[in-house]
């Protein structure tokens, strides 16, 4: 896989390049500072995976900027990494066929779990960003934690922590049915498909 990281500030690309490395052992990745130097490479052929784009770059409007990548690449898949939490700039930054959206005030576990959901084919987004309004969104986590039972945050809380269902079951002295049970009922109560999206929505809404 090959990845082109466009970040202007050089430690945070060195960074964010090391947690690829780990998710991506097999990665390559190729750097950039400006849109200038997107362009650049994607003018040379290079045949890219995944773009990730800090849309803070100082050279372009990051509209303009974005809407020139498509018109050289429209296959790259765009992963744009931001300091700003705005959820105007993340709804209209969708409209553009982003893959996901990711915020730089992210903790490193929530930062890595949102890249892995991406590079294993599904999208990701703040969950402020999918709710209706931050008030919305206020309300559906106290609807949410009001209707887990205790047996259910717990679960939540280990599969947090990282445990398999076997360690889950075994710390709470049930079988891997129930465990299953359980964590199946909370994927349903969080709107997920998977312990990694469930891990990253529940750290999202404050319930772990």
């Amino acid at each position: 896989m090959k990845v082109l990281i466009a970040e202007d500030h050089a430690l945070f690309r060195e960074a964010l390049g090391g947690l690829l490395a780990q998710i991506l052992p097999d990665v390559k990745i190729i750097e950039a500072a400006t849109y200038q130097d997107i362009f650049s490479v994607f003018e040379q052929g290079e045949n890219i995976d995944f773009l990730i784009l800090d849309i803070g770059l100082p050279d372009l409007k990051w509209e303009d900027g974005i809407s020139k990548l498509r018109n050289l690449n429209s296959n790259v898949k765009i992963i744009i990494v931001s300091a700003s939490d705005d959820i105007k700039t993340i709804r209209k930054a969708s409209e553009y066929n982003i893959v996901g959206y990711i915020g730089k005030s992210f903790s490193p576990k929530i930062l890595t779990c949102a890249l892995k959901i991406i590079f294993e084919g599904g999208t990701y987004a703040p969950i402020s960003a999918v709710s209706s309004t931050e008030k919305s969104s206020q309300t559906q986590t106290q609807s949410l934690r009001h209707n887990l039972t205790q047996r259910q945050e717990q679960v939540l809380r280990l599969v947090g922590e990282g445990k398999s269902n076997k360690q889950i079951a075994y710390e709470m002295q049930v079988s891997e049915a129930t465990v299953k049970l359980h964590i199946n009922a909370l994927l349903r109560s969080l709107g997920v498909t998977n312990r990694t999206q469930a891990v990253i929505t529940a750290q999202k809404m404050g319930l772990i």
